[in-house]
């Protein structure tokens, strides 16, 4: 008797198996994605998604005089050979007297080639400004290049009040 008993136990232990491995290939699947964003006092630093099988390109928010400035490691030469740069105190009309905050999104803002060899991130740049009360959108292109190319602006792509300036 104890014989059929086990039989009967390890038939539903196989069943269950079995039917937990065709729920979990019909289960919807969720990606992960994650970015990392930190701020001081005096700087912001963040990553963005690029695109896919590239880094994440990594940008800082330099406070005191309102500059943006990104870099993209190469995954061939395993240095930094994408460069970018913003200055959003002007951007916001704000001059040296901005406080700021930035993160990062996703985005398929025109996700074709610019023309000029550069593909368009996947990702983008939310900057806001608390003195102005506006929100910033920043896009950028990039090249798969093993050498260092030179900087270029990030393009602003719009901008909206989140309430009204001071």
């Amino acid at each position: 008797m104890k014989s059929r008993a086990n039989d009967r136990q390890l038939l539903w232990l196989v069943f269950g198996v079995i039917g937990g491995l065709c729920l979990a290939y019909v289960w919807p699947h969720e990606h992960v994605l994650a970015s990392a964003t930190d701020r001081d006092a005096k700087f912001a630093i963040c990553t963005v998604d690029v695109g896919p099988g590239s880094p994440d390109a990594v940008f800082v928010l330099d406070f005191t005089t309102g500059r943006l400035q990104g870099a993209m490691l190469s995954p061939q030469s395993q240095s930094f050979t994408n460069f970018w740069f913003a200055n959003v105190a002007q951007d916001f009309k704000v001059g040296k007297n901005g406080k700021y905050t930035m993160i990062p999104g996703n985005a398929f803002l025109n996700a074709n080639n610019q023309g000029n060899g550069q593909a368009i991130a996947t990702g983008v740049l939310y900057v806001a400004e608390v003195t102005s009360g506006m929100v910033g959108c920043y896009r950028f292109g990039y090249v798969n290049a093993r050498e260092r190319m030179p900087p270029s602006a990030l393009e602003p792509v719009d901008v909206f009040p989140f309430r009204e300036s001071k």
